[in-house]
């Protein structure tokens, strides 16, 4: 019985070590976050049971605990307030000792009466998965020493590893560090690459960050989410219900004034307005500049690339000395940088009443269109027909 009840090959242990691990990282991202932590979908009580008691076998994680800390990362994320912070820890500490902070947090009754609410409190939950969080490991341990020999062993430590350096480490170091972003939110969230398939789809981490509450975490046509496939497939079979996804902005290309419907969408799609304005505007506008400048001239506007382009509250001293100097460099820049900043500035103004927020829209398309830049002028056209009107 040396190679357990299955008698797999080598190649058979890695597939089915791949297979377990799978399952438990499409738990995580399925029913403790996307369900559980931010109430994107509702799952069917067997599906959710499954997942309670998978989870209670290969990570020893509370429902309760993890929904917790991770509802306390959104709400402060990237201050001394958040549990894992790489821009605060430092992203080695965050990378290799992610499962260390996650459980010191999960210690503080504080932070469960806070966040907690609305997780499982049955009495399997109270009485087994939270009172005996670790006796499953061993349960586990013993199932796959049975099925897979010695070899079981091997593969109970890589799951015992799998989400404290995939989820704890990966996603929440690197997923705030390095990576491109599709949104310039308000924390330095990151997608790590465009296929959420090794990760369950928590590779796409700024999308996340943008959009909390949606099921999807993909938003480009070339970017897939693995977890999202298993979600529609299971609602598909009546086994799940999706409560909200990240919409796109519509567009009604017939529409020419500016009103409360086109306020209300610009708002709502706020995101989308700055990712499609830094790509249709300043870019576009960046790569005429540098087509005419000289070698020096153009070696400032290339380092200020970045910054022309991120959210402001995240630009630092040194990106920010970049910035003033290619703005100086470049007339046509200041312009469509200082259109960007005025345009962001219509929905901080919080306190501001309706009518005062429509004025300002208003004028700003109307100065846009009279800016003499194309590129410009064409957005604030596109930007005249959003609007959250359905059409029949």
């Amino acid at each position: 019985m040396l190679a357990g009840f299955l008698g797999l090959s080598f190649w058979g242990y890695v597939v089915a070590t791949l297979c377990l691990t799978h399952i438990t990282i499409v738990a995580v991202t399925v029913y403790l976050h996307r369900c559980q932590a931010h109430r994107a979908l509702t799952l069917h009580p067997a599906v959710s049971h499954f997942f309670r008691f998978w989870l209670w076998l290969t990570t020893g994680m509370v429902t309760r605990e993890w929904v917790s800390v991770h509802r306390k990362h959104h709400a402060f994320c990237e201050t001394e307030q958040d549990p894992h912070s790489p821009q605060v820890k430092g992203l080695s500490k965050v990378l290799w000792e992610g499962a260390e902070l996650y459980k010191e947090e999960a210690a503080d009754p504080q932070t469960l009466r806070q966040f907690g609410a609305g997780t499982p409190d049955d009495w399997l939950e109270r009485n087994v998965y939270a009172r005996f969080s670790f006796a499953g490991l061993g349960v586990m341990l013993l199932i796959d020493l049975f099925l897979f020999g010695v070899a079981g062993l091997t593969i109970w430590a890589v799951q015992l590893v799998w989400i404290p350096f995939w989820a704890a480490g990966v996603v929440n170091g690197v997923g705030h560090f390095y990576g491109y972003r599709n949104f310039e939110c308000a924390d330095r969230a990151t997608n790590i690459v465009p296929w959420g398939i090794l990760i369950g789809g928590e590779e796409l981490h700024n999308n996340h960050h943008a959009f909390p509450a949606s099921a999807r975490l993909s938003s480009r046509w070339w970017e897939f989410d693995i977890g999202w496939f298993y979600i529609r497939l299971m609602s598909m079979l009546g086994l799940a219900q999706v409560r909200q996804v990240s919409s796109f902005p519509r567009i009604d290309q017939e529409k020419q004034r500016v009103d409360v419907d086109t306020l209300r969408a610009v708002l709502f799609h706020r995101l989308h307005v700055m990712a499609r304005y830094a790509r249709l505007v300043t870019m576009p506008v960046l790569r005429q500049e540098l087509e005419r400048a000289d070698e020096s001239c153009r070696s400032v506007l290339k380092r200020a690339r970045a910054a022309l382009v991120r959210e402001p509250s995240l630009v630092g001293d040194t990106e920010r000395a970049r910035l003033q100097s290619a703005l100086s460099a470049s007339e046509a820049l200041s312009v469509v940088y200082d259109f960007r900043q005025r345009l962001q500035a219509v929905w901080s103004r919080t306190a501001a009443e309706k009518e005062q927020m429509l004025g300002a829209l208003q004028e700003w398309c109307s100065q846009a269109e009279a800016s003499g830049i194309k590129v410009l002028q064409d957005f604030a056209r596109t930007l005249r027909g959003y609007s959250l009107k359905q059409t029949v």
